[in-house]
């Protein structure tokens, strides 16, 4: 993208955001709003549209949406409140009853059973809890795990600070983990998982509450994360793109939350578009399942514009480096996807830098998705983080597949 075209994406973006009366031209605004990060996503839908009839595309969601297992798993519900008074949903899925399940825990285990560790998992930015669908499955009644959504996303509340016009920080979802674990996982140790925004809540849970890190928990997985300096990442653009999105995107965004029903009709309306950006954001293979590819749209669609718009200016913000050492002397593993163009693998490296003795797993052919594009690697590593911490043995199976875990 040339400058003068960087230009001129930002002056017809402007004008139209203050015209926002039309719902379809809203749309085409958030479209060019992130799409002008995904120029060759939005070529590609092009050609595809020239190809695939939209009645065809259509009726291919919604096989895909009626047959897809994903995110159907589901475990005890509960609910606990913010510091704000926020609802927080989380599910907790308990390991099987000894009397229930004797036989597998036998071929499992022999006369060994897991330590009485809870995994906590945190989702990232536009996700929710269903965002570890496989490596659910994997530890289903093996290890007692809690699965949460973070504020305004999922099945939780709306944030209640930020309808009072607080603005969104990392820190707060620090202090909403904080609360899950509390009415959760209230004793025993713990091992905290994180995607993206996730692996940020968790080191702003560290920074704010070292004590729990001390006491309690027993490892820690930071999934594609970052902790600061995402203002510098390029999203996979050309200089001149990178400035006009970082010029453009927090006022476009913030304007759009304020139009969201009509965005969100704009939104539909050019669903099309917004696939094409999702896949080429979220994964880095060709051969992804497609019902993989829409169970993640389906998340990210989910999200209303208004919580993107919230939540967006929080990450330039972020900045726990120095949380990182609360996490000295743990078992710490730090994954990312080579491909990743959201929180890009350098960024695990420099945590891992940081942490001498974590294992740093970087994923080829893996965007930043990497738990759903290669879910058996982030199962088996997380697997390996969990015989590391004494939660299961060190030779076990993992997903109904014998794994040695060294």
């Amino acid at each position: 993208m040339s400058e003068s075209s960087a230009e001129a994406v930002e002056a017809v973006t402007g004008a139209t955001v203050s015209a926002t009366g039309n719902w379809r031209m809203a749309g085409l605004v958030a479209g060019a709003a992130i799409g002008v990060v995904a120029a060759g996503a939005a070529a590609g839908v092009a050609i595809e549209r020239m190809t695939v009839g939209r009645s065809v595309r259509r009726k291919a969601r919604l096989a895909l949406d009626s047959s897809g297992p994903y995110g159907s798993l589901h475990g005890t519900p509960g609910k606990t409140r913010a510091d704000d008074g926020t609802e927080l949903y989380y599910e907790v899925d308990d390991i099987e009853p000894e009397s229930g399940a004797a036989s597998r825990r036998r071929r499992l285990f022999g006369r060994k059973t897991p330590a009485p560790v809870t995994v906590v998992f945190s989702h990232g930015y536009c996700l929710n809890q269903d965002s570890w669908h496989f490596q659910r499955a994997a530890l289903r009644g093996v290890v007692r795990t809690v699965h949460w959504d973070q504020r305004s996303h999922g099945r939780s509340g709306r944030g209640l600070a930020q309808a009072d016009g607080v603005p969104l920080s990392i820190d707060q979802l620090g202090r909403d983990l904080k609360a899950v674990i509390d009415a959760a996982a209230p004793e025993g140790p713990l091992v905290l998982v994180g995607h993206s925004m996730g692996g940020m809540t968790i080191m702003a849970l560290a920074d704010q509450f070292p004590e729990l890190i001390l006491d309690r928990v027993v490892g820690v997985a930071l999934v594609g994360t970052s902790s600061g300096r995402l203002g510098e990442v390029n999203f996979g653009l050309p200089l001149a793109g990178v400035n006009a999105v970082r010029r453009i995107l927090p006022g476009v965004l913030k304007a759009l939350g304020q139009q969201a029903e009509l965005v969100e009709k704009g939104r539909r309306a050019t669903a099309d578009l917004f696939a094409g950006i999702i896949k080429r954001y979220s994964f880095a293979g060709r051969d992804i399942d497609p019902a993989v590819v829409r169970f993640a749209e389906r998340m990210i669609e989910g999200t209303p514009i208004d919580v993107v718009a919230e939540f967006y200016p929080a990450f330039a913000d972020h900045d726990k480096t120095g949380a990182l050492e609360r996490f000295a002397g743990l078992p710490v593993l730090v994954l990312a996807g080579v491909q990743d163009l959201v929180t890009p693998s350098e960024h695990s490296e420099a945590i891992a830098g940081l942490l001498p003795e974590a294992e740093l797993v970087l994923v080829p052919d893996a965007g930043h998705l990497v738990m759903l594009e290669h879910p058996e690697v982030v199962t088996d590593r997380l697997a390996d983080l969990l015989a590391r911490t004494g939660t299961v043995p060190s030779t076990t199976t993992v997903g109904g597949c014998d794994t040695a875990l060294s």
